[in-house]
């Protein structure tokens, strides 16, 4: 492929932190022209030192360029970017992007075939519209650290921003879908999303949970809430992280563990007693057997070859050659 897929659109970034740039992000690395548009002040340091890591990596692929919007000549220059652009992102509160006068409904004036994608908070309407928005709230109002922890203890953060990340990948995704659209009606067209709509739609079954069944989720710490056994557990060197759910997998580990008669044992046979503390106490091997008795790699090693889902420890993907192999440039050589 000797050009990526966006290489034809250019994309003006009027992003900063971390929600935005995500999205802008997204376009770039698959080969959209991106002009980052900073301010005079900087982000405040909001977005780390310029040369750090996490800037770095939340700008690669862009070119940029400083302009004071404040200012109606560098304004001028940013309606020139607009006029041949394919798409600007942005992530004003409301009332700034309007006073600016860099909303969408102005620079479409500019150019009818603008894709406009803002983030936000909390939304473009409604009652914390004008808030600043920021991850660790969104988590918290979200839902999220309500179901993150072990029980019964309290609202954990997760460990990456992962509303700031979420709502930049919805953003991107539908500005691809506005894009694609522009290709039957000509027009450009408005696209958002927010950090708190975003944790709330990554709730999934969690949320399902209530919506269907009433059923309000918990903490469960390292165990799966609904699919067990499922979870992290202490060996003799170390730990091993399991996803053996369902009942055929259940009986490969109970045989990788070298007790088969955990299978059968009227404490672990039921999906719903499974999920009690009592198969818990079987399988971490406080009555003789299981993994306390085990080494971690081992238990991978053979579980490795029983196809169960496993892993020594829950480690950071540089030390797995799974987790070291993705991102590479597929073989696409026929056999």
């Amino acid at each position: 492929m000797s050009k990526l897929p966006l290489s034809r659109f250019k994309v003006i970034d009027l992003t900063r932190v971390r929600a935005g740039p995500t999205c802008v992000r997204q376009l770039a690395d698959w080969g959209a022209e991106v002009i980052k548009v900073e301010s005079v002040e900087g982000d405040g340091g909001l977005g780390g030192a310029r040369h750090g890591p996490d800037f770095q990596n939340l700008h690669r692929n862009k070119r940029s360029i400083t302009l004071d919007l404040k200012n109606p000549k560098a304004l001028e220059v940013l309606h020139k970017l607009v006029k041949d652009a394919d798409v600007v992102v942005e992530n004003f509160r409301p009332d700034v992007k309007f006073r600016l006068k860099i909303d969408y409904e102005s620079l479409k004036k500019i150019n009818p075939r603008l894709v406009y994608g803002s983030v936000s908070g909390f939304g473009q309407d409604g009652p914390y519209r004008d808030r600043p928005g920021f991850d660790q709230i969104a988590q918290g109002m979200g839902g999220l650290m309500s179901i993150t922890g072990l029980p019964g203890q309290g609202p954990v953060r997760v460990g990456i921003p992962v509303a700031d990340l979420t709502a930049g990948i919805f953003c991107a995704m539908g500005i691809l879908i506005a894009l694609l659209e522009r290709e039957e009606s000509g027009e450009g067209q408005y696209v958002e999303a927010s950090l708190l709509s975003a944790q709330i739609a990554m709730l999934d079954f969690q949320a399902a949970r209530w919506l269907v069944a009433k059923e309000v989720p918990g903490q469960a710490g390292n165990n799966h809430p609904t699919s067990i056994p499922t979870g992290v557990f202490k060996t003799r060197d170390g730990y091993i992280n399991i996803a053996a759910a369902g009942a055929e997998m259940f009986q490969r580990l109970c045989k990788v563990l070298g007790a088969p008669n955990l299978a059968s044992d009227p404490a672990c046979r039921a999906c719903d007693r499974r999920r009690t503390s009592n198969w818990t106490c079987h399988l971490a091997g406080t009555r003789g057997s299981g993994f306390r008795r085990c080494r971690a790699l081992s238990c991978q090693r053979r579980g490795c070859r029983r196809h169960l889902c496993r892993c020594p420890s829950a480690s950071p993907p540089d030390d797995c050659p799974a987790g070291r192999s993705c991102g590479r440039e597929p073989d696409r050589r026929s056999a």
